[in-house]
Order: structure tokens, then C-alpha cells, then sequence
């Protein structure tokens, strides 16, 4: 019994290897490979937005207003008052706002024609050819005085401080020439207006190099008023000895001094060859809006009402007349001669 039971079992496991050997090769599997990391997607460029530029508003309205810049030849007070009513006339007159401003010196009011602080300037003489050379400015107006577009240097002394005159009141006329009469200034010290001044320093200063005349070092005092009114309170020398000013300052001075005439004497005068006092248009001030300007600035001369705003306005204008760079032809040849360059005393 046994025996047949053992036998049973071996039969059924040799079938069962039998089986094994006869059925199909096992398919290997092949190795799992790790993941690749999966990159993040990359974000769409988006173009960046171009922001419209804002636009400039229209110079001449309240949010861009025309800059009127006046020349410190006269004193402030004056300029700012005289100035701010030139400036409401012509609003008045062209629909346009317009604005004042007096620079510190004849250097500042340059930068400001050049840079876009300033787009009408009523320029000294060489203050307006050394913007004009420089591209700033161009010109359109000249001053009227006198009868004249053009006008002279006057050197002037304190009555008491004992120097002699050589200029006859009476005939408007020098009595001894250039030399014989500044003689006397020889290492005594000047006022001056500022360095870019043609009456106030450029040409009489040039007169004395000419001469061969050295003078102590200037007193800067700004303003041809000043000047006169240095000279006045200097009978002995305390802020200097002589001034020079353009003829005759002496008139802006009498409302503080009432006896400036007989306390500050002219020593000796120049030919009237310097051109007035103009009003220019800056580089980017459109062409219709010069025109304008000229034209209403013309009318205003035109009238009484106008000239005496004009006249109040620091500067005694009698009147104005068009011209144009070749104006200053004739004086850039004095200038030359004189042997001051005003390029080199912009600053």
C-alpha cells in the first residue's frame, strides 16, 4: 500500500517537470529606468507694452507757459514789477500765458535761453552774441533810446574824490581824448557790472587794456544802477574809485539819490556804437509764435500806453525796431578790436 503511494507521488512530479521543460521560455522583463524629471514648460514671452510718451502741452498755455527773461542790467525791483506788467500786456494782447523771470547774472540767463528755461530774452549786447554763437538765441527786436538803436560807455567817478572831468555836460562832448582822461585811473579800482556787459565791462575794460592802463582788481557789483550808486556812496574810495555804465545810468538813480547829478561826475564818454538792448526768441520757440510776439510787442510800441510800460520796465525803452543778426555786424568788429573775446568770460 505504501509502495503504491510513493510510486503515485513520483509519477506526479515527473509529470509535472515534464510540463515545466515542454511550456514557453519566460519573457524577461527589463529593468525599470528612474523617471526623467519633466521640465517646467517656459512661460510665454509677452512683448513688452510700449507707453505712449506724454504729450508736451502747447507752449504759450497755462501748462506750458512762454518764459520772458530779463536781463539784470537794471535792479530787480524794477524788473520784476516792469517785467510782470510787459508780460500781462501781451498775454492780454495774444491770448498767451506768459511768465517773467530775472536770472542772477548775464551767464544764468544764457543757460536758461539754451536749456528751455527761458524763450524770450531781452539781451544785452554781448550777452546776445555769445547766445547767438552758441545756437540759444536768435534775434528779432531792438531797443529804441534816445532817439538811437545804439548807445556809449560812460566812465564815471564820486565828485569829491578829486578827479577831473574831461566831459562837457553842455555840449555832450568829450574836451580831451581817451588817454588824457583815464590816465587817471591807473592802479585805482574799478565797479563793474558783470563780464559779459559791453558798457559795463567788456568795452571799457578793453579801453583801458588798450591804453595800457592796469587798474586794481573790480568790484562786481551787478547792475548798471549799482554802479552809480556805488560810486556815490564812494568819495573815498570804499567800494571803489570809478565805474563805467552805459549814458547815462545816472537817470536810474535819481528817484533814491535826488542829487546824483552833482555827486557823481563823467569823466569821459565813447561814441554811441554799441547796439541796445534786444529781445530774442529761443531756438524752440516755433516760427508762427515768434511772429506773433514781434507783431504784438511792435503794437505795444505803438502806443503810449505801451511805451510807458516799456519804459518802466527797467530798461527806458522809447520804442522797438525789427532787425536781425547783421545788426551786430559793425560792434563785433569793435569787439574784436577792443582784444576782450566774450567767449572766454561765459562761464
Amino acid at each position: 500500500m505504501k509502495r503504491s503511494l510513493y510510486a503515485l507521488l513520483a509519477m506526479l512530479m515527473l509529470a509535472t517537470m515534464l510540463l515545466s521543460a515542454c511550456g514557453p521560455a519566460a519573457t524577461p522583463v527589463p529593468p525599470t529606468e528612474a523617471p526623467k524629471p519633466t521640465e517646467a514648460p517656459k512661460p510665454t514671452e509677452v512683448p513688452p507694452t510700449e507707453v505712449p510718451p506724454t504729450p508736451v502741452p502747447q507752449l504759450g498755455t497755462p501748462e506750458n507757459p512762454l518764459i520772458m527773461a530779463l536781463a539784470p542790467s537794471a535792479t530787480s525791483q524794477e524788473l520784476q514789477t516792469g517785467g510782470a506788467a510787459i508780460a500781462a500786456k501781451l498775454s492780454e494782447m495774444t491770448g498767451l500765458t506768459i511768465t517773467t523771470v530775472v536770472p542772477t547774472n548775464y551767464a544764468a540767463m544764457i543757460e536758461a535761453m539754451g536749456s528751455g528755461n527761458a524763450h524770450i530774452g531781452w539781451l544785452a549786447t554781448v550777452q546776445y552774441i555769445v547766445a547767438h554763437g552758441k545756437g540759444y538765441a536768435d534775434v528779432s527786436l531792438a531797443a529804441i533810446r534816445n532817439g538811437s538803436d545804439r548807445y556809449g560807455v560812460q566812465f564815471v567817478a564820486n565828485s569829491a574824490a578829486g578827479f577831473t572831468s574831461y566831459y562837457d555836460a553842455a555840449t555832450a562832448a568829450n574836451t580831451a581824448d581817451a588817454a588824457t582822461a583815464l590816465a587817471q585811473f591807473a592802479d585805482k579800482k574799478p565797479c563793474w557790472t558783470d563780464p559779459l556787459s559791453a558798457s559795463g565791462y567788456v568795452i571799457p575794460s578793453g579801453i583801458l587794456k588798450k591804453l595800457e592802463l592796469k587798474t586794481k582788481a573790480g568790484a562786481w557789483v551787478q547792475g548798471h544802477p549799482t554802479v552809480i550808486k556805488s560810486v556815490y556812496l564812494s568819495p573815498k574810495g570804499e567800494i571803489c574809485d570809478f565805474g563805467a555804465t552805459f549814458i547815462d545810468a545816472r537817470s536810474n538813480v535819481v528817484n533814491d539819490f535826488a542829487d546824483v547829478n552833482d555827486k557823481v561826475s563823467i569823466i569821459w564818454v565813447t561814441d554811441p556804437f554799441i547796439p541796445n538792448d534786444n529781445v530774442s526768441f529761443a531756438a524752440n520757440v516755433p516760427a508762427e509764435l515768434r511772429a506773433q510776439l514781434t507783431k504784438a510787442l511792435l503794437d505795444l510800441a505803438a502806443t503810449e500806453e505801451g511805451i510807458a510800460l516799456l519804459k518802466s520796465g527797467g530798461y527806458s525803452i522809447q520804442g522797438l525796431k525789427e532787425v536781425d543778426d547783421t545788426f551786430y555786424d559793425e560792434f563785433r568788429v569793435y569787439l574784436e578790436a577792443s582784444g576782450v573775446d566774450p567767449t572766454t568770460l561765459f562761464k
